[in-house]
C-alpha cells in the first residue's frame, strides 16, 4: 500500500518525515535484542508499506533484505534515515545522507549536548549541517516516532511491538497525536491510551531538538487531518515562535491540546525586585501561554489520557448540568459528589422526566438525580432507555454512567441500541466502572464507540475540562505598537525611584494622580496650593525601593504645619536608616479615594518574553498570591477575562452589597501597561503598579505606587 505522499503533493514540510515512502536504517543489525535490530524488526512487524534499506558494512543481507555498505550505494530516493551508530560517527553519516539527497533523519544515538563538552560541539555541528543542507533532523538522543496512520514504527520502544493474533482495541474514530520531549513518557502515554481503545495518529519523541523541535511537531499535529486531539509532554520550548504560531492555529480551528509541563519545582533565577517577579512561579509564563491558547493542563499521566478519552468519544458539553446514572446507589452518590466538587451541577430533574424514568425502573430505584436504575433495571432495559431519555432531554448537558463492568460474559447494553445513541453525539456520555473493567467489556463497548474509564476523580476532572474547553474563546491578537516617546531619556539610571517610574508611565500615556517632587523645603507651599489637602508624602530615592520600611511614607496629612513637619521627618528617617542613599526629595500627592486594591505588573520571561500580571494587591499580595499571568500585550477584552479568573473577582463585582467597580478602566490600564512592556521589552525588565485602587463604576482607577525596573 503506498503512503499518503505517493498519491498527493505534500501539504506540510514534515509529510515526508512522518509518512516516508522509503527508510534507510544506518547501523542496522540482525540482533533483535539490540536497539538497531529492534528498529528493523518493528518496522517490518508493523508492515511499513514502503522500501527499507539496511545500511551496515558488516552484512550482505539482514532478514532477507539486501544490506548496503553506505547510503551512497542505495541509488534510490530516500525520505527518511534512522541513525543508530556511535555518536562520533553520526556527523559523517549525516553528511553522506545529505549528499545522497535524504530528506529527513532521526538520530537515535546518544552522547551529544546532554553530556556537554566536546559532545555538545558535535551537536552544534549537526545544527549547522541542517541549516546548510535543508535536511530536517530529529534528535539526537531521540526515541523516534510512530505513525499508526501510515504504519511507520521508526522507534525501538517496545510499546509498538506487534503480538501475533492479538486484536487491537479501538473504541474511537477520533485519533490522538502525542509530542513528547521524553521518548519514554511519550510512548507511555500512547501505551495507556491504546489499552483504553483510544486511536492514535502519531507519537513523536523530540530528543535534544538540534533541528526539529516540539513547536514544529505540534504544528504538524495541528494541521494534520488524522489528528483530532493533541497531547504534549514538555520540559521547555526551544522553537518558541513556531510553538506559539502552532498554539494559535490550534485555538483558531478548535483542536484541543492537553499539556503536561514538568520541571515546575525548580527555583526561579529571577531577581525579585518587585512583588510581580517574586510571585512568578518557575512555570508561570508557560501556564500563561497555555491559558491564552486554551490548552488543557494536566499533571497526571492517567488524568491526561482520561481527558483525551472523553474528548475523542464525545462532543463538548453545552452547559454544566450532569445526570448521574447508576446501578448502585452508593456509587451514584459518589459520582455526583465527584462532579459537584469539580464545580459541575447535578440538578434535580423535573417531575416529568422523573416520571418517565420511574416507568423504566423498579419501585425501589431513584429518579431524582443521581438516578439509581438498580441491577434489576439493567436486566429490564431500564438503563439503556434512561440513557436515551436523558440524551434527548434539555434538562442536562452531560451524562455520567456509573456501573460495574467486571463480567467476562454479560453486557448491560446491546450494541444495536447503544451505538446509535453514541453516534448521535447529542451530548457527552461518559462511562465509569467502579470495578476493574474486563477485557470483554472493553471490547464489547468499544464496538459502540465507548471507552470504559476506571478513575472517578480523573473522570470528574475530564468532564470539567471539557466544559472549560467548550467555554474557551481565543482573544484577538494584540499588535505591539512602537513606543511613542523617548524612553531612553527616562532610563538614564540603572535604578528608578517611584517619581522616576511615574514620569516614564505618564510619558507612555498612562493616567496618574497629579503629584510634585519637592526637592527643597521652600517649594512645599507651592505643592500644597496645587494639590490641596489631604496629602500623601513619600521619600524618593533610587536606593530605597521599599519606602515604608524606612518610615518613608505618611498619609492623610491635613494641615500645612503637619506637611512641613512630615517633610523633615521623612528626610530624617531616610538618613537614619539609609545614610548612604541619594535622596531625590519628597513626592507630594493627593490622598486617593477608597477602592479595591489590585496589583498590575509585568516581567520578562526567558522563554516567552514580556508577561503581564494582575492580582489582588496591597501589602498582602504575596501572602495570597491570587494572580493571573498572560503573554503581553493583551487587549482590554483579554484583560477583563483575566480579572474574571481571579479568586478576588467578586470584590470587583460588588461583593456583599458593595458598589460594582470600574472594571473597564482597570482593563484599559492593564492593556496599556502590557503594551508598554511588550514595546519596550529590550529596555524594561519589570513594571509594578501596587496598589492600584479600583473605584466604583465610571470613577476610574488610581495608581498609588509604581516601580519600573530597567533591563540590565
Amino acid at each position: 500500500m503506498p503512503s499518503a505522499t505517493a498519491t498527493a503533493k505534500p501539504k506540510h514540510p514534515l509529510d515526508t518525515f512522518f509518512a516516508p515512502d522509503s527508510i534507510a536504517l544506518i547501523g542496522a543489525s540482525r540482533d533483535h535484542e539490540k536497539i538497531p535490530g529492534r528498529l528493523l524488526a518493528f518496522l517490518r512487524k508493523n508492515e511499513f508499506p514502503g522500501k527499507i534499506y539496511p545500511i551496515n558494512p558488516n552484512y550482505g543481507d539482514i532478514d532477507g533484505l539486501k544490506c548496503y555498505r553506505s547510503i551512497s550505494e542505495v541509488g534510490q530516493p530516500i525520505d527518511l534515515a534512522i541513525i543508530i551508530i556511535p555518536a562520533r560517527g553520526v556527523l559523517g553519516a549525516l553528511e553522506q545522507c545529505a549528499a545522497a539527497g535524504v530528506k529527513n533523519a532521526v538520530i537515535i544515538s546518544s552522547g551529544f549536548a546532554e553530556e556537554g563538552g566536546d559532545s555538545a560541539a558535535m551537536q552544534d555541528a549537526i545544527v549547522a549541517l541542517a541549516k546548510k543542507t535543508g535536511m530536517r533532523i530529529s534528535g539526537p538522543n531521540a526515541e523516534g516516532f510512530y505513525s499508526d496512520v501510515q504504519r511507520v514504527a521508526a522507534t525501538f520502544s517496545p510499546t509498538v511491538d506487534v503480538k501475533p493474533g492479538v486484536p487491537k482495541l479501538v473504541a474511537t474514530s477520533r485519533r490522538i497525536g502525542i509530542v513528547a520531549q521524553s521518548g519514554g513518557i511519550g510512548f507511555a502515554i500512547s501505551h495507556r491510551a491504546k489499552a483504553l481503545g483510544i486511536a492514535l495518529s502519531y507519537v513523536v519523541s523530540a530528543g535534544n531538538e538540534a533541528d526539529l523541535g516540539a513547536g514544529e511537531f505540534l504544528d504538524y499535529m495541528v494541521q494534520n487531518s488524522s489528528t483530532d486531539v493533541i497531547l504534549l509532554f514538555i520540559e521547555g520550548i526551544r522553537d518558541v515562535d513556531k510553538f506559539l504560531a502552532a498554539a494559535r492555529r490550534a485555538a483558531e480551528i478548535g483542536k484541543p491540546v492537553i499539556v503536561t509541563k514538568v520541571g515546575r519545582s525548580g527555583a526561579g533565577e529571577r531577581a525579585a525586585a518587585s512583588h510581580t517577579a517574586s510571585m512568578a512561579g518557575w512555570s508561570a509564563a508557560y501556564d500563561a501561554v497555555f491559558a491564552k491558547y486554551g490548552f488543557i493542563i494536566s499533571n497526571d499521566l492517567d488524568e491526561a489520557v482520561t481527558i483525551a478519552a472523553v474528548l475523542t468519544t464525545n462532543p463538548l458539553p453545552k452547559g454544566d448540568r450532569v445526570a448521574v446514572l447508576t446501578v448502585s446507589g452508593g456509587a451514584g452518590i459518589w459520582g455526583a459528589d465527584t462532579v459537584s466538587m469539580q464545580g459541575l451541577q447535578v440538578p434535580e430533574l423535573s417531575e416529568q422526566i422523573q416520571a418517565g424514568i420511574r416507568g423504566l425502573i423498579p419501585s425501589y430505584g431513584a429518579a431524582r438525580n443521581p438516578i439509581d436504575v438498580t441491577a434489576q433495571g439493567v436486566n429490564t432495559g431500564g438503563l439503556q432507555k434512561s440513557i436515551e431519555l436523558l440524551d434527548t432531554s434539555d434538562e442536562v448537558d452531560a451524562i455520567l454512567v456509573v456501573l460495574s463492568m467486571s463480567s467476562e460474559t454479560r453486557m448491560p447494553f446491546k450494541q444495536a441500541e447503544l451505538k446509535p445513541v453514541i453516534d448521535a453525539q447529542n451530548k457527552p456520555i461518559v462511562f465509569y466502572s467502579y470495578t476493574l473493567p474486563s477485557a470483554f467489556a472493553r471490547k464489547e463497548l468499544a464496538a459502540s464507540g465507548v471507552v470504559v474509564l476506571s478513575g472517578l476523580t480523573h473522570v470528574g476532572v475530564a468532564m470539567r475540562q471539557s466544559l472549560q474547553r467548550a467555554r474557551f474563546k481565543l482573544a484577538p491578537s494584540d499588535t505591539v505598537a512602537s513606543i511613542p516617546f523617548d524612553i531612553a531619556a527616562h532610563l538614564q539610571s540603572a535604578k528608578l525611584s517611584e517619581a522616576d517610574s511615574k514620569s516614564l508611565l505618564r510619558a507612555a500615556g498612562i493616567v496618574l494622580p497629579d503629584e510634585m517632587l519637592v526637592t527643597e523645603r521652600e517649594a512645599l507651599d507651592g505643592a500644597i496650593s496645587r494639590i490641596g489637602f489631604p496629602l500623601v508624602m513619600k521619600i524618593q530615592s533610587r536606593d530605597i525601593p521599599h519606602k515604608s520600611e524606612v518610615g518613608g511614607v505618611r498619609v492623610n496629612i491635613t494641615t500645612k504645619g503637619d506637611a512641613f513637619s512630615t517633610y523633615q521627618a521623612l528626610l530624617d528617617n531616610a538618613r537614619k536608616h539609609r545614610p548612604d542613599a541619594a535622596i531625590q526629595g519628597v513626592l507630594v500627592g493627593p490622598m486617593a479615594k477608597k477602592g479595591v486594591e489590585i496589583i498590575v505588573g509585568t516581567l520578562q520571561d526567558a522563554t516567552f518574553g514580556p508577561m503581564i500580571m494582575v492580582g489582588l494587591g496591597g501589602i498582602t499580595t504575596e501572602l495570597f498570591r491570587d494572580v493571573i499571568y498572560r503573554p503581553a500585550p493583551v487587549s482590554a477584552t483579554e484583560a477583563s477575562a483575566m480579572l474574571a479568573e481571579l479568586k478576588a473577582a467578586p470584590l470587583l463585582n460588588g461583593f456583599r452589597g458593595a458598589a460594582k467597580t470600574d472594571i473597564l478602566a482597570l482593563s484599559h490600564l492593564i492593556s496599556q501597561v502590557s503594551a508598554l512592556a511588550a514595546g519596550a521589552r529590550d529596555r524594561i525588565a519589570e513594571i509594578e503598579l501596587n496598589p492600584v485602587l479600583v473605584h466604583p463604576e465610571a470613577q476610574g482607577v488610581t495608581i498609588v505606587d509604581a516601580l519600573v525596573v530597567p533591563k540590565k
